[in-house]
């Protein structure tokens, strides 16, 4: 049954008075890098001074209260699919001048959020045997380094990484598409 306008502008205006107290509150959880649920936070749009507080405060009497759990500070993990998906988006990408960095560390996060996706998977991490360890094998001869220079170095190990796992991957479609 869809909310009449009548109904939605108490519920929005409960939002803004939520999102309003967050904000001030100084409570937010810490952000991690590459936290998407906090880069969405602070991208949302804040409300100012200037809201309407009479609208908030009826909305706020007029709403039940909810018992909704708060947003967890991290981000879950892809799933396999999704994690596929985002790496194979870099497969027409190539190292061009004033873009090899960008895709290298793309290539190098997408692998990363693959991997973490496989290994989280339902299945186990046994099912994905040869990526996990092309995978463990790229890492080991990174060094935990990630500098440009460093993925510049071995670019060949990091990009046939990618397309070996694409095609292992396309190999097992029934998990993947």
């Amino acid at each position: 049954m869809p909310i009449s306008s009548a109904r939605r502008a108490p519920v929005f205006a409960l939002l803004l008075a939520v999102l309003a107290v967050s904000c001030s509150s100084g409570s937010e959880p810490t952000a991690k890098p590459g936290d998407a649920a906090a880069d969405r936070r602070t991208q949302s749009a804040t409300p100012t001074a200037e809201a309407d507080t009479d609208a908030d405060a009826d909305a706020e009497s007029e709403a039940p209260p909810t018992t909704e759990p708060e947003e967890a500070p991290t981000q879950p993990v892809a799933l396999v699919r999704d994690a596929f998906a985002t790496l194979q988006a870099t497969l027409n990408d190539s190292c061009t001048p004033g873009n090899c960095a960008y895709f290298l560390g793309r290539v190098y996060d997408e692998l990363e959020g693959l991997d973490a996706a496989m290994k989280a998977d339902p299945k186990g991490p046994g099912h994905f045997p040869e990526p996990i360890d092309w995978i463990a094998e790229l890492r080991r001869t990174l060094g935990g380094d990630r500098t440009f220079e460093n993925l510049k170095k071995h670019q060949t190990l990091l990009i046939g990484t990618r397309d070996k796992i694409n095609t292992w991957m396309q190999d097992h479609p029934d998990d993947y598409r």
